[in-house]
């Protein structure tokens, strides 16, 4: 049964519902923390999806670890002890008029009580709640924060956590190669709603999707068991990760696009580390950083090596030739458009076998040719995406916007101001209904050139 807590209350306030959205905060309060104590490992403590259940559900045995009890009371103003106490609605008229008028519960801190007060509420409840009385003297850890390697150096209690350790190791234990197979079609559904609707409606679902799969790996010990789990991680991270990056969240992205490289690494697949890493840079890109970016795209065709498939390989010169006309190095990118076309495979197909996330056919790259000759404002960048914009896939939803931004760049660049200003409406609508911020973006900037 879900028990009512300040701390449940606090997190409903902010918005903090999802494990990853609060492990956000969590993280910038421990670096903040981190900065104002100088205590470097502060920065390393996380809460894991089951502590964060718990914690949200009222259902703690003890309190979590010091290291985490100190970030919490960073974060929220309030010792950890209020925070998990029960809380209860105002009953009566004048309790609800005094609620309102001391103002929404995260934004109130515990000032106004004094330090004696703080000790005594603080140990009343480790009466309550501990195993033998106690006090905050000695609370100890427990399961409910057991990813957090530096505890008090006291003695153990009950709780100790290693039961519920075991458990989650045994159950991981049943993840066959079936189960990752269908971690890998969710990632596949995610990824085509993403490309018709949008990544603005997924945000939960993949949320919920790569909990699961962190979970997973995190409790499944033997490295022939981890490495497809990893896979599946590295993938679904990545992907993630560009949907953060076109709803705005970019900070987001960049974690995630951590996150899809620490995978690839532990999954030994280098592709997928090229590809996480050179979706990154787009990252660079979109912040003004387009030199560190090529950097980063031309490190991520070194990390893929001799290994990438040849559709990978061209899918990598072609984001190199973006990046190029970005940083407006003009000659380097016409070097990687034409390596591009030089490593693209014959024929129609545009999905990569070995690495699903990637789509690239002689349709495909003469959209991208398209583009990146609009960023450098060349004449013939106009026929080029006509071209383009004839034979385009219709599943492509998302990215028709994109090539409606691309046709009002290149008439912008030859003044032809009603052309630019009819695909800059339809670009309006495409990305309005997909939710895409990095496309509205780029839509408002050049409206504001007409």
């Amino acid at each position: 049964m879900i028990r009512e807590t300040l701390f449940r209350r606090l997190i409903e306030e902010r918005g903090w519902t999802t494990v990853q959205t609060f492990s956000l905060h969590f993280s910038r309060a421990a670096r903040e923390l981190a900065d104002l104590t100088g205590e470097r490992a502060l920065r390393d403590v996380i809460v894991s999806r089951r502590s964060f259940d718990r914690w949200k559900r009222g259902e703690l045995q003890g309190l979590p670890w010091a290291d985490t009890r100190r970030i919490l009371e960073h974060l929220f103003g309030e010792p950890v002890a209020f925070l998990f106490q029960t809380v209860h609605a105002p009953s009566t008229k004048n309790e609800r008029q005094e609620e309102v008028s001391r103002g929404p519960v995260a934004e109130r801190t515990p000032r106004g009580r004094s330090p004696e007060r703080l000790a005594r509420e603080t140990d009343g409840y480790a009466r309550r709640h501990m195993p033998n009385g106690g006090s905050t003297a000695n609370l100890h850890a427990t399961d409910d924060e057991p990813f957090d390697q530096r505890p008090t150096p006291v003695a153990l209690g009950p709780a100790d956590g290693y039961d519920e350790l075991l458990s989650c190791i045994d159950s991981a234990r049943t993840i066959s190669l079936t189960m990752v197979k269908t971690f890998m079609d969710q990632t596949e559904l995610l990824r085509t709603m993403d490309r018709q609707l949008g990544a603005a409606g997924l945000v939960e679902q993949m949320t919920g999707h790569l909990a699961t799969l962190e979970e997973a790996l995190t409790f499944t010990v033997l490295p022939q068991t981890r490495r497809p789990v990893a896979l599946a991680l590295a993938g679904a991270a990545t992907l993630a990760a560009w949907q953060a990056l076109d709803v705005g969240a970019v900070q987001l992205a960049w974690r995630q696009y951590e996150l899809g490289k620490k995978a690839a690494q532990e999954a030994d697949a280098p592709m997928y580390l090229a590809h996480a890493m050179a979706e990154q840079a787009y990252v660079l890109c979109e912040a003004g950083r387009p030199e560190t970016a090529l950097e980063l795209i031309r490190g991520a065709q070194r990390a893929g090596n001799a290994q990438m498939s040849v559709r990978l390989r061209a899918w990598l010169f072609a984001a190199e030739a973006e990046l190029c006309a970005r940083a407006e190095k003009r000659d380097d990118c016409r070097r990687a458009l034409d390596l591009a076309a030089a490593h693209l495979p014959e024929g129609d197909e545009a999905r990569d076998p070995d690495m699903l996330s990637i789509f690239l056919n002689g349709e495909h790259l003469g959209r991208w040719r398209g583009h990146v000759l609009a960023l450098l404002g060349e004449d013939d960048a106009v026929s080029s995406l006509y071209e383009a914009l004839d034979s385009m896939d219709p599943t492509f939803v998302r990215a028709s916007s994109g090539l409606r931004v691309d046709l009002a760049t290149a008439h912008l660049a030859r003044e032809e101001h009603g052309q630019a200003r009819e695909h800059l409406r339809e670009a309006r609508l495409v990305a309005s209904r997909t939710g895409s911020v990095r496309y509205r973006r780029r839509i408002e900037h050049l409206t504001r050139k007409l």
